[in-house]
């Protein structure tokens, strides 16, 4: 239920020892209902791996998904990961002679996330236009997903394919134990 920060290899130390990094990706599932006055909370495993990721500062980035109806968030290290990866998209462009390939327009997506502080609670403000892209409603449920992770309006994600059956079983969960507890 909660994201795995486990340890990976991380660059040399000076005596040749390997450093280890404490961010070790997103993983596992969350439901946080919906505040007041555009207020949501980041849950305590999610937080935990944001800040990892963000080198100890409290800074959630969030950007609107290229292909579903939701977010994606992540932490500050995930800024090199995006940068490489247009490089690669351009570079693939180039190799294989795509002319439609635009690197002002790429990075224009890759870099159109919000950053926004979180307290220790975890509590953000989350912008109104993202909640707009994200058709946010009553409560977001958090999708682990290695590099970064998914956050879904419950309805939107159960509109989803057969493919998302596992997320969709899990915020069904989710959402049922959090309305129990509220009743």
């Amino acid at each position: 239920m909660a994201p795995v920060s486990q340890g990976d290899r991380g660059a040399q130390g000076q005596e040749g020892i390997d450093r280890v990094s404490a961010f070790g990706g997103y993983s596992g599932q969350a439901f946080s209902p919906a505040g007041d006055k555009g207020r949501f909370v980041l849950p305590p495993a999610f937080r935990k791996a944001v800040k990892e990721s963000s080198e100890g500062n409290r800074i959630l980035c969030l950007a609107a998904h290229d292909r579903f109806d939701c977010l994606v968030g992540f932490g500050l290290s995930r800024k090199a990961q995006l940068h490489a990866q247009l490089d690669r998209e351009e570079e693939r462009a180039i190799r294989l002679g795509l002319s439609d390939f635009d690197r002002e327009v790429r990075a224009q997506q890759l870099f159109g996330f919000e950053q926004m502080p979180f307290d220790d609670s975890g509590r953000f403000v989350m912008p109104e236009h993202l909640r707009d892209l994200g058709k946010v409603g009553e409560g977001l449920y958090f999708q682990g997903a290695g590099d970064f992770f998914f956050v879904w309006n419950p309805e939107e994600l159960a509109r989803m394919g057969p493919e998302w059956k596992g997320a969709q079983a899990s915020c069904g969960k989710l959402v049922a134990a959090a309305n129990k507890g509220a009743a």
